[in-house]
């Protein structure tokens, strides 16, 4: 598995109690506890970086516009990830926008200079935030050169790679991941088509490559998936 993982999910350190302002009556007076319906959008484009959040419960999708109105999806973000973090390398606007996916949406918000206070105080999770900002970064270009250089079939199955990586747990010689992405999302992540996705998808399939369903995606062999 890779080492990502464990910088994702932190799983050395108990981050919804250490960034949950809901577990602290004083955070909690400062940072409500907040909570969003499916298609909400928490924050637009341009709009002050002064908080980060937690994804405590359901989904949250991180995108753009181009110039032409059209919407990339950055990242799709399940519980126990944060986003919004580029405010603490000095990001004044908000560069793209976060929006619920779910109904019961809920995110534990916290403002940047508490967060500063508690990485400040603790030293393991300063090094993990800064390494998570890193990964994204580098993340994100490597989506970029993706879009630019590779085919839709390469970009579909480098994002299944990426996913068992980062979201599978190890089950024997096999990889589980919990399927909370639908056909559409995996589409937009990587730029193609549903209709795309689904082919490989089922391509894959066949081969015993893969098996999935609307819980879980199941990796059988890494080393196949090419």
């Amino acid at each position: 598995m890779s080492s990502t993982s464990n910088i994702w999910y932190f799983e050395d350190i108990d981050l919804y109690n250490i960034l949950c302002p809901k577990k602290t009556p004083t955070m909690q007076e400062k940072h409500p506890y907040s909570s969003y319906k499916k298609d909400q959008f928490i924050y637009f484009e341009d709009e002050p970086s002064d908080e980060i959040f937690l994804v405590a419960n359901g989904r949250v999708k991180i995108g753009s516009y181009t110039e032409d109105g059209k919407e990339i999806t950055k990242a799709i973000l399940s519980p126990g990830e944060i986003f919004g973090e580029m405010a603490l390398i000095g990001q004044e606007k908000r560069s793209d926008f976060a929006q619920a996916m779910d109904d019961e949406t809920y995110l534990c918000p916290m403002g940047i200079e508490d967060m500063k206070e508690l990485m400040a105080d603790n030293r393991a999770l300063n090094l993990k935030i800064y390494k998570l900002i890193g990964i994204r970064i580098k993340k994100l270009e490597r989506k970029i050169e993706s879009l630019v250089y590779k085919d839709s079939r390469t970009r579909v199955v480098e994002f299944l790679k990426d996913l068992a990586n980062e979201k599978g747990k190890k089950v024997g010689f096999e990889i589980m991941v919990k399927n909370y992405l639908t056909h559409k999302d995996i589409a937009n992540l990587t730029g193609t088509s549903r209709q795309t996705v689904t082919t490989i998808l089922n391509e894959l399939k066949e081969k015993n490559i893969i098996n999935f369903n609307r819980r879980q995606f199941l990796i059988r062999d890494m080393d196949k998936l090419v």
